[in-house]
């Protein structure tokens, strides 16, 4: 299961461009807490503990406990914006949510047991399609990743989501079809090298 992280917060007395860009050069980056039918809070995070918190890599399927003036808002990160140039985060969205929650949350697909498919053992590539599925799942249930175990696969095959395990209570937010999640292909050089010989046999 994904780890609930906690992000410090203070609450944002001044709205608009001019305070947000006063509240960055202070090394503080502005953000809203929304939803539940509650009023939208503004609020403002150490930049550092941001980046910090972006940097584990699953910032956004973990729930992230922010605490404004002493007091603990369970949220979802729902978005942050980043300066197109210096990459730094300029806002970020949080979405309230209760403790066990029905949410949407898109979940890193982690690859294991590479070696052993025959396929990428004789050479072939791990081609993947989706680096991550958006699952519907409890709030307090949300995994860290959605594993696929490659045991098997061959060159040429398809593995598709319905030969993943889910972890108990998640399905996914595409129900409709049996989406792919990789496929294993024949490496390049392989191919150009049948190529060549298929020509010289004719």
């Amino acid at each position: 299961m994904s780890e609930q992280l906690t992000l410090s917060a203070e609450a944002r007395d001044r709205a608009g461009k001019g305070a947000s860009r006063a509240l960055r050069r202070e090394g503080r980056v502005p953000a809203v807490i929304y939803g539940m039918n509650e009023e939208p809070l503004s609020i403002h995070v150490e930049e550092k503990l941001l980046n910090k918190l972006l940097g584990t890599g699953h910032f956004f399927n973990s729930v992230i406990m922010v605490e404004v003036n002493g007091k603990a808002v369970r949220t979802l990160p729902k978005d942050v914006a980043f300066h197109p140039v210096s990459d730094r985060p300029l806002h970020a969205d949080f979405l309230r949510v209760s403790e066990h929650a029905t949410v949407h949350v898109n979940v890193p697909v982690r690859f294991e047991n590479e070696d052993a498919s025959p396929g990428l053992k004789k050479g072939g590539v791990l081609n993947v399609v989706r680096h991550d599925v958006e699952l519907i799942v409890d709030a307090a249930e949300i995994p860290e990743d959605v594993v696929v175990d490659l045991t098997g696969f061959e060159v040429g095959d398809s593995i598709h989501i319905s030969a993943v395990t889910l972890p108990k209570g998640a399905k996914t937010a595409i129900d409709d079809r049996d989406f792919t999640l990789a496929t294993i292909v024949a490496p390049s050089a392989l191919k150009s090298a049948g190529t060549e010989a298929e020509a010289e046999g004719e």
